[in-house]
Order: structure tokens, then C-alpha cells, then sequence
């Protein structure tokens, strides 16, 4: 069993040590609880402030990086630790993988930055990762990186078991039932976590198998909180059944006919999807 804690809570922007602190008093309640990981929200330790200087975003090596990698190395406990780190001209938003040894596996920054509002402040990331973190091949996506298909596609192509969302958004009834389906179509575990608040909310996640072996249908909902709860919350995913269901039927990377997919890759936009400034 993979056991994900999942944090619904929104950090104060700036507040970089009491974030820090906080984070650390939920991956020990996590750990106490036998949580293999703890999700965060997006943007976390900094807070989503879309102001931010490149210069006051988190390096890599930052003292509150470090200190998260240390208390996950104490306490055994995965972390997917979120922040606005520094990019090469602008800041970008990111995860870090961090796995229960306190190594750094993987630093994932948003490749759909959300261009059609303050995001465009921030520099996109150019890929989607995968790592291997204690066993499992984990995937991270970033809020609008969700509204894609593509996102969760391309990280089950990439080897995919559980694909993990730092999110941040409101109006989640259409984006919930979204990540279900990308758990479905993609035979891969998937979970967010998200700030409570008014129409905000609804951590959850979602196991890839639909049905049983019998063709019989099951709710693949494994959480959903409400809208404004605060608090940490537990999934588990059977990693046996699951890599089961994915060795045994056809969505994910089964029976796909690539060659009719090039206008995946047509960057052109036409009506009814030009936007001003785009």
C-alpha cells in the first residue's frame, strides 16, 4: 500500500519560516499516521505570490529546502514540496521530489503556466518528469497543467504509476471529475491537494481501476473533502491491484493509433480559441 497524507490549507504569502514550520508539524502527524508522502499544495513555502522577484524566489539549495529534506530523512517520510523557485530570467513554479531518505529525486516546474493571467509573470517549464521515489514512478503536475489531457499522458508515457497535483484554484467540480478521468484513461493513481476555502477545496484522489474483474463498475474515489475543511487527509493506493489493472487492460499506452495524433503537435490557434495577447 502507497499511503499519501494530502494537506488542504492555505500558506500565508512570504512566510517563508512559519510555512516551513508549518510543513514540518503535518509530515510529523503524517508520519505518526504511517504516510509513506506527504502532497502539498501549490506554491507552499513562498505562498502564491505572483509579485515575487527572481531574486527573492527559492534555489534550489535553499535553507528551507534543506531543512524539509532533513526532517524527511528523520521522520521517513516522502514530501512533495512546493514553492516559487528561481528560473533563469523569471520565477517558476515547482515541486520538489523529495523521498523519505531526504534526497532530492526530482524538480518539476510548471510547464502551463497560466499565461492568461498574473502567471505570465513566471518562466514555464519545458517537461514533464517522472521519478522512481521509494518504489513508486511518480508523476507531478502543476494546477493548470491538469486542464490538459496531454499533461497526464505524457507522464503515463513516461512510466507513470501515481501522477501527484499541487493545485490552487477554485470552481473545482468540472477539474475533480477531470482528474478521475485522467486516472481512467491513463491506468495511473492521481491526487491533489488544494486550499480550503469558499467554491475551493476538494483535495482528492482517485484510483485508475473502474471496475472489477468482472466487468462490474466501482468508484475509483479513494478521497474528497469539501470545499473548506482545513486539515491533512489519507488515500491509499494498492499498488498490487493497480499495477495489476494496468498489466491487464487496454486504456493507458495499449492500443493507441499515434499516427492519427499530429495535430497534437500543430501549435497554430484559430478561432474559437484566439485570446487577446495571445
Amino acid at each position: 500500500m502507497f499511503k499519501l497524507a494530502i494537506l488542504q490549507m492555505r500558506s500565508e504569502k512570504r512566510a517563508y519560516d512559519k510555512s516551513t514550520k508549518t510543513i514540518i508539524d503535518y509530515m510529523k502527524t503524517a508520519s505518526e499516521n504511517n504516510a509513506d508522502m506527504l502532497l502539498l499544495p501549490e506554491c507552499f513555502i513562498t505562498g502564491y505570490d505572483l509579485s515575487i522577484s527572481n531574486d527573492l524566489a527559492l534555489s534550489d539549495d535553499d535553507n528551507h529546502i534543506n531543512k524539509l529534506c532533513d526532517t524527511a530523512r528523520e521522520l521517513k517520510i516522502g514530501l512533495i514540496a512546493t514553492a516559487l523557485t528561481k528560473g533563469k530570467a523569471k520565477p517558476q513554479n515547482s515541486a520538489f521530489v523529495i523521498n523519505k531518505n531526504g534526497e532530492i529525486l526530482m524538480k518539476y516546474s510548471k510547464v502551463h503556466t497560466c499565461d492568461f493571467a498574473d502567471e505570465k509573470a513566471l518562466e514555464s517549464g519545458e517537461e514533464f518528469k517522472v521519478c522512481d521515489c521509494d518504489g513508486i514512478k511518480i508523476g507531478i503536475m502543476i494546477c493548470y497543467d491538469k486542464e490538459y489531457p496531454e499533461s497526464g499522458r505524457v507522464l503515463m508515457l513516461k512510466g507513470a504509476e501515481i501522477i501527484l497535483v499541487p493545485n490552487d484554484c477554485g470552481s473545482m467540480k468540472p477539474r475533480v471529475q477531470a482528474l478521475s478521468t485522467r486516472a481512467y484513461e491513463n491506468m495511473c493513481g492521481v491526487a491533489m491537494a488544494n486550499p480550503n476555502g469558499v467554491n475551493a477545496g476538494n483535495s482528492c484522489a482517485f484510483s485508475p481501476i473502474c471496475w472489477d474483474k468482472n466487468g462490474i463498475c466501482v468508484d475509483n474515489t479513494l478521497l474528497l473533502v469539501d470545499d473548506e475543511t482545513e486539515g491533512l487527509f489519507y488515500a491509499e493506493f494498492d499498488m498490487d491491484k493497480i499495477r495489476y489493472f494496468r498489466e491487464h487492460e487496454m486504456m493507458g499506452n495499449t492500443f493507441r493509433k499515434v499516427y492519427a495524433y499530429n495535430e497534437l503537435l500543430n501549435a497554430k490557434v484559430e478561432y474559437p480559441f484566439i485570446r487577446k495577447g495571445k
